[in-house]
């Protein structure tokens, strides 16, 4: 359930009388009524009876107007010269450092959800071609930005946020909308390994919360536009690796909630996906980790994760290795401590890390006579801490 909108996640949705637009059009596609088309092609509100694609927009109606933007920056003039009189700046937009000034190269427009379309006119919303270089914009800032990386996320976050609220609001569908809404999503994967990274800031904890539940909005999106521009059984040439994400999100305990199971979500999906390497790759992987076979889980994730998936995962995997600890303390023959060094290449994490994580969930580690560092079993004082855990990469060897 969408705790903002208090509508359900549908994942997969098809709508019953999608077009099928020629994916070669160089123009955004627009769904809408059949009595649109009698109407004056020049006009530049229209009315749709569509699904609202991104849920981050309200609508209030399932009939509502979309508009053909003509705003030609990156944030409407309008919108510059309010925020530069209430000083409303960011970092990033300030014109040399100047809270109050700002210029049509470096303001972008904010998200805002209080406002609807009926308030709204085409100069206030950016057609495809600007939405376009916002993006690009926005993601060469995460990649240049000296500042730190909870500041630049903060601005790209919102900012990415309003890119999706102008492309619903001009139900824009094509092959572009797709492109964008993948770059998104691997910005917010990249932005869920980062934020990790930083388990002590206690204040980053509801920004790697908002980030999933962004990242899983997006991912919904997507999904969508998938199906509406599916041909036969072909896929997009990402789509089975954007499928696989949702998968692997379930391998995190502390996400938001995501909707109904993953064995109904399957259910929904054709067979050319459920076939595909990619999640297979997924799929497998939430088994062994169900299971408890984690060293299974780990060379399998060694030898298959492309780049973005292994980014997605290894959040997670401080919870996974936390549980194989709690195993081996709980199952483990007390007279024989387990040797870290043995355990460190099972859960492919250096040794000197996984003795941290051993202190950090409560637990001692002792130095046999060999010189050899182990893990006493059976102690009592196991326990997951408030903080979090330390995040710590894929250890190969």
């Amino acid at each position: 359930m969408d705790r903002e909108t208090n509508r359900p996640k549908k994942l997969g949705f098809r709508p019953s009388k999608a077009p099928n637009p020629s994916p070669s059009s160089s123009s955004p596609v627009r769904l809408r009524p059949r009595e649109e088309a009698k109407r004056d092609s020049t006009s530049s509100i229209h009315e749709r009876r569509n699904p609202v694609l991104d849920e981050d927009e309200e609508t209030g109606s399932p009939i509502f107007s979309y508009l053909v933007g003509t705003c030609p920056d990156m944030c409407p003039a309008k919108e510059r010269q309010q925020r530069e009189r209430l000083r409303d700046l960011s970092v990033f937009e300030r014109l040399h450092g100047d809270p109050s000034r700002t210029s049509p190269k470096l303001a972008v427009k904010k998200f805002c959800r209080t406002m609807s379309n009926a308030e709204l006119q085409e100069v206030e919303i950016r057609p495809l071609p600007v939405l376009r270089s916002t993006l690009k914009y926005l993601m060469n800032l995460v990649d240049t930005s000296d500042q730190p990386f909870e500041v630049v996320h903060d601005f790209v976050f919102d900012r990415t946020r309003s890119i999706r609220q102008d492309l619903t609001r001009q139900n824009i569908l094509d092959d572009e909308a797709i492109c964008m809404y993948e770059e998104m999503v691997k910005f917010h994967i990249e932005s869920h390994k980062k934020l990790a990274m930083c388990y002590t800031k206690t204040d980053l904890a509801s920004l790697c919360y908002l980030n999933t539940e962004q990242l899983m909005k997006c991912l919904a999106t997507l999904f969508k536009l998938y199906d509406i521009h599916r041909r036969s059984s072909s896929l997009h040439k990402n789509e089975a690796e954007f499928y696989s994400f949702y998968v692997l999100l379930h391998l995190g305990g502390k996400i938001p909630q995501m909707g109904s199971s993953l064995s109904l979500w399957y259910r929904k999906l054709t067979l050319s996906i459920l076939q595909s390497n990619e999640m297979r790759f997924s799929m497998t992987l939430i088994r062994y980790s169900r299971l408890g076979n984690f060293k299974r889980f780990f060379t399998r994730l060694e030898a298959e994760a492309s780049d973005l998936q292994l980014c997605l995962v290894e959040p997670f995997l401080s919870e996974i290795r936390a549980r194989a600890i709690s195993y081996v303390n709980h199952s483990g023959y007390k007279l024989q401590p387990y040797p870290l060094k043995h355990l460190s290449d099972v859960l492919r994490i250096k040794e000197s890390e996984l003795e941290e994580l051993c202190h950090v969930c409560g637990l001692e580690t002792t130095m046999d006579e060999a010189g050899m560092k182990t893990l006493p079993v059976k102690q009592t004082s196991f326990s997951l801490p408030k903080l979090g855990l330390p995040v710590h990469s894929l250890s190969t060897f």
